[in-house]
C-alpha cells in the first residue's frame, strides 16, 4: 500500500493513502504502535471493492507524516491522536464516516466516536475501550499483566529513550513477536513497514505517549480541554464492534462485560482466535467484514 496524498490538517501535514469511489462511504482505518498503514494493505481493497471511499493515514511521528510548525510539542498523548483525526475528516471534509482502528489508532477512532458523536456512524475498536485512565495509570496490575507491559516502563526511562533512538526496527520487530506470537510474519512484511519509523518525530512522539499514560509528565497545552473530557472516561454512543485477540501478547482478551458500562450504544464484542495484537494484518477479512457490517447499518 501507499501512501498517494498529503494535506495539512491541524498541525501536520498527513501522509495517507486513498481508495475507492469519493461518494462512497468514508472509512478511516488507523494503525498503531509500532506498525502504520501496511497493517491494512488487504483490509482496504476489500472495503473499497465494496464501494466504500478508504483513507488510512499515517499518524504522527510516523511515514511521511509531518509536523507543519517546529515548535510544536512532539505529543503522542491520546487528546493529541483524536484531534489529529478529526483535523484529518475537517481537511478532507467528511462529515461523519466509519472509523476503525486498534491500539494508537483504535485510541484516536475512539477519542473521536466519544467526544463527537456526530462525526462517528460506527466504530471497530481492537481491545474495546481504548481510552486511558490517566488517573489510574499508577495502580498496579496482576504480575502476569505488568511484564508485558516491560517496552512501556523501558521508554519511561533515558536508557529507553537511546534504546529506541539507536535501533527501533529492532525493537518493533522483538514487539511483533512477543505481540502476536501465531502471526509467521516473514521478514519482507516487516520491511515494507520499518522505514516508517524512520521519521524523525519518532522517537519523541512515542517517549511522550508511554510517559504521558502514566501522568510522568504533562501534556501538549493544546490539548488540555479534549485530556479533561477524557478524565471523565465518557461514554461511546455509537454503533461499536469490539474485538480482542485470543493471543493478544499485550491485552489478553476480556469478556464484554468488562467494558460493557462505557459503550451505551449498540455493540458486538467478540474475542478472535489465533489473532494477536495486530488483527488488520493477521485477519483482514474478519476486520473488513465488521467495517462493512456497520456501513450497512441504516443512516441515524
Amino acid at each position: 500500500m501507499n501512501a498517494n496524498k498529503q494535506i495539512n490538517a491541524g498541525v501536520l501535514n498527513i501522509s495517507y493513502a486513498e481508495s475507492g469511489p469519493s461518494d462512497g462511504t468514508p472509512v478511516l482505518l488507523m494503525h498503531g504502535f509500532p506498525y502504520d498503514i501496511q497493517a491494512y494493505a488487504e483490509v482496504a481493497p476489500m472495503l473499497a471493492a465494496a464501494g466504500c471511499r478508504v483513507i488510512v493515514p499515517y499518524l504522527r511521528g510516523y511515514g511521511q507524516t509531518r509536523f507543519l510548525d517546529a515548535s510544536t510539542p512532539r505529543s503522542g498523548e491520546q487528546a493529541a491522536l483524536g484531534a489529529d483525526l478529526l483535523a484529518l475528516m475537517d481537511a478532507l471534509a467528511i462529515p461523519k464516516a466509519i472509523l476503525a482502528g486498534y491500539d494508537w489508532g483504535g485510541r484516536a477512532a475512539c477519542v473521536v466516536a466519544a467526544l463527537w458523536p456526530e462525526r462517528c456512524k460506527g466504530l471497530v475498536s481492537f481491545n474495546s475501550y481504548n481510552i486511558q485512565n490517566i488517573a489510574q495509570g499508577m495502580l498496579p496490575d496482576t504480575p502476569e499483566n505488568e511484564h508485558r507491559l516491560w517496552y512501556q516502563y523501558y521508554f519511561h526511562s533515558e536508557r529507553g529513550r537511546a534504546g529506541l533512538q539507536k535501533d527501533r526496527q529492532a525493537i518493533a520487530r522483538l514487539l511483533w513477536k512477543l505481540w502476536s506470537p501465531t502471526w509467521d510474519f516473514d521478514e519482507a512484511t516487516f520491511a515494507n513497514t520499518a522505514p516508517s519509523f524512520d521519521n524523525p518525530d519518532f522517537v519523541e512522539v512515542v517517549i511522550q505517549s508511554y510517559r504521558h499514560r502514566f501522568g510522568l509528565v504533562t501534556g501538549d497545552p493544546a490539548y488540555a480541554e479534549i485530556e479533561g473530557k477524557l478524565a471523565a472516561q465518557p461514554a461511546i454512543t455509537v454503533p461499536t464492534i469490539t474485538f480482542d485477540g485470543a493471543d493478544d501478547g499485550v491485552r489478553p482478551p476480556s469478556a464484554a462485560s468488562a467494558h460493557g458500562h462505557r459503550f451505551t450504544g449498540s455493540r458486538s464484542h467478540r474475542v478472535v482466535p489465533g489473532v494477536g495484537h495486530n488483527m488488520p494484518q493477521e485477519s483482514p477479512g474478519l476486520f473488513a467484514q465488521a467495517v462493512l457490517e456497520l456501513v450497512a447499518l441504516p443512516a441515524q
